[in-house]
């Protein structure tokens, strides 16, 4: 009932010349390690998902190149956004369309351009989060604990850092100054937010029918054409007049 969701539809501007539009940082070999960051991505997640269960979500211009990078990957696998509309409404097209397939599927969604140095601690934190919104309907993030004040990150702030490893969170601030930062780290109840998602589909389906209507209005959840033949035309139709919305936190 695991599934895993990679978000790489981005153009990475941040990191313009090296990344371009029509040839993102997540298709390239950041690091000299001979496969891309997408490549190493599909490779952490494929050793706790079945390979099937495993889905790209990406612009249309990126087809050819997730189909020489990832050869593996069926094109039903390969969710090709018509548009740029940022991140809620791929995960939302997502939820959808893995609802469809199975009623009962727990979620992770991830970028596809992390640089993972404890993968071992990684996907165990995963397959903790995966187990803990089989029996919960909330929506779980992945904090890591900061060494550091870094102002380039998000800090999500819970409410009893020391009460297991599950934590209910109050509050969370982008990118803050550095004496907000240092403040954050000294007081032990911040994490950074590692961007990475995990809920049971009926979950995410709900938080967007309350939070994000706008978004639901235009897919329609319930629609019937999701998993058919009939999915990509109506996704076509209708993805580029969603809002341009994050779903960061």
């Amino acid at each position: 009932n695991t599934y895993c969701v990679i978000l790489s539809g981005g153009i990475g501007s941040r990191f313009w010349p090296f990344s371009r539009t029509l040839l993102p940082k997540q298709f390239l070999d950041f690091f000299g390690v001979g496969r891309s960051m997408l490549q190493q991505t599909y490779d952490r997640f494929s050793k706790i998902f079945q390979s099937d269960h495993i889905f790209i979500a990406t612009n249309e211009l990126y087809s050819n190149l997730i189909e020489t990078q990832l050869p593996d990957v069926k094109p039903s696998q390969i969710l090709l956004e018509p548009a740029r509309r940022n991140t809620a409404p791929s995960v939302a097209w997502a939820s959808y369309h893995i609802r469809a397939l199975n009623p009962n599927a727990r979620i992770l969604v991830t970028p596809s351009d992390h640089l993972i140095l404890k993968e071992p601690e990684l996907l165990d934190a995963i397959q903790k989060g995966l187990n803990h919104v089989a029996n919960n309907d909330c929506l779980l993030t992945l904090g890591i604990t900061p060494n550091r004040p870094e102002t380039q990150y998000g800090y999500i702030q819970v409410e009893d850092p020391n009460n297991g490893f599950f934590h209910k969170v109050k509050t969370f601030t982008e990118k803050p100054e550095k004496e907000l930062a240092e403040i954050f780290v000294q007081t032990g109840e911040f994490f950074w937010n590692a961007g990475l998602f995990m809920w049971n589909v009926n979950a995410i389906v709900k938080a967007l029918e309350e939070y994000l209507p706008e978004i639901v209005a235009k897919l329609e959840p319930d629609n019937p054409v999701y998993g058919t033949p009939d999915e990509k035309r109506f996704i076509d139709e209708r993805f580029p007049s969603c809002p341009n919305m994050s779903i960061d936190y």
